[in-house]
């Protein structure tokens, strides 16, 4: 009971803890206590380890740094494999614990101008206890014995506001584990969850029209994927929204490669949930296409093939024009990656399918397009893939093969497709 007097006593007195460490350090393992004494030892190992430590300075406290390091270990094990260790009085124990070492105000970067795609991130100096602290609370948030109705009191709002904050942290090890703290909260706490999906669409508002800079923007459009999987049908209106006002404004931003995966997982997961947005998707997609930045072209173009993998041939008819008359101006493009990844297209069988059943409205669109390349582009790489994009037309069941043979007759490129034994003479 001393020992806890004194606990209490100095609690959030950083400037004085870490030299009372090894006083209060309780170096009795918890598992070689008797059942009946390991619940208060518990709570005693989770006070201790609210000492915060200055890892700026890599000489001073180290014994001490060692000693909590230790005790986090132990208070990870212990959670893993004990039983009756949640009693109602842990709960606030645990959060303060937890709060009070990982809420913090994130360092500044190392470079004024910090690019992501450039320059190496900002690694957070207490690791060594971070981890740990994250470890034991993803186990404690686990645990069969964990029940949201008592944490519910400690883990609120205000709690989720700071976890959030924190996804704006250079360091990717930090990150990762608090994609999976939230992650875990959202499947847990019921009454979270719209407070949660509102915060994450606040952040990318920010991140779009204000600041262009938010470092977990990747981590949280995972955790996105997964909430987005388990919406219940029919779609609610504000989840649609979500997708045409949020989502679909990020593939403007700067660095759109950082996060793009992420983002385009999360769209194709609203179509297959609900394939009439497809269309407003798409156009949106079109509205945004990027004019000089051939990277962002490629991302589009790989984007819109995966949306194709899923549309339906309904949905397909509404957009092909639009749609087809971007692809004719991409296969285009003086930038050979962006004209070779609109030609994959036809290297795609559900694709094809889609313009075979539809080559009457597609090939007028696309036809003088590939006739002028097969004259001028200067690789031959695409001049060749334009001749195959041909040769596929015309084995098309629903075109007249006379009649593109007519049309690639006077256009004089007869000749060339001959030469490179594409069309049998």
């Amino acid at each position: 009971m001393q020992t806890r007097q004194v606990m209490l006593n100095y609690r959030g007195l950083n400037e004085t803890l870490p030299y009372l460490f090894f006083f209060l350090s309780l170096s009795l393992p918890l598992l070689d206590v008797s059942v009946a004494e390991q619940p208060e030892l518990f709570l005693k190992k989770l006070q201790q380890c609210c000492v915060v430590f200055d890892f700026m300075d890599t000489l001073i406290d180290l014994k001490q740094k060692e000693y909590k390091r230790s005790t986090l270990n132990e208070l990870v094990d212990y959670v893993a494999v004990s039983r009756g260790f949640l009693s109602e009085r842990a709960y606030p124990e645990v959060v303060q614990m937890v709060s009070t070492n990982i809420f913090r105000t994130l360092p500044p970067s190392d470079t004024s101008e910090f690019d992501p795609e450039e320059d190496e991130p900002t690694l957070e100096a207490s690791w060594p206890h971070l981890q740990l602290i994250y470890e034991f609370f993803i186990r404690f948030l686990e645990s069969q014995e964990f029940q949201p109705s008592i944490a519910k009191k400690y883990i609120d709002q205000k709690f989720i506001l700071q976890l959030l904050d924190l996804f704006d942290s250079e360091d990717p090890r930090e990150r990762d584990y608090l994609k999976t703290v939230l992650h875990r909260i959202y499947g847990k706490f019921l009454g979270l969850r719209a407070f949660i999906r509102k915060q994450i669409n606040n952040i990318f508002l920010r991140f779009v029209y204000e600041t262009e800079h938010f470092n977990g923007v990747a981590e949280l459009l995972e955790i996105l994927g997964s909430i987005i999987n388990g919406f219940a049908l029919p779609l609610k209106a504000e989840h649609k929204q979500f997708l045409i006002k949020v989502l679909i404004p990020l593939h403007t931003v700067r660095g759109l490669a950082l996060f793009h995966a992420q983002l385009a997982y999360c769209i194709v997961q609203f179509l297959e949930k609900d394939p009439t947005l497809t269309e407003p998707v798409i156009r949106g997609l079109l509205k945004f296409w990027p004019k000089t930045c051939s990277q962002k072209e490629v991302m589009f173009l790989g984007e819109i093939e995966e949306i194709l993998d899923v549309i339906e041939p309904s949905q397909f008819v509404k957009i092909q024009e639009q749609l087809f008359k971007q692809i004719s101006k991409c296969v285009s493009s003086p930038h050979f990656q962006v004209a070779e990844r609109a030609l994959y297209y036809w290297n795609n069988e559900y694709i094809m399918s889609l313009i075979e059943e539809n080559s009457s409205v597609i090939l007028p669109i696309m036809f003088a397009s590939l006739y002028r390349i097969s004259k001028e582009h200067w690789n031959p790489a695409i001049v060749a893939l334009v001749y195959n994009v041909l040769k596929a037309f015309m084995e098309m069941n629903k075109f007249k093969r006379e009649e593109l043979w007519k049309k690639l007759e006077d256009l004089e490129i007869k000749k060339g497709l001959e030469n490179d034994r594409i069309i049998p003479t």
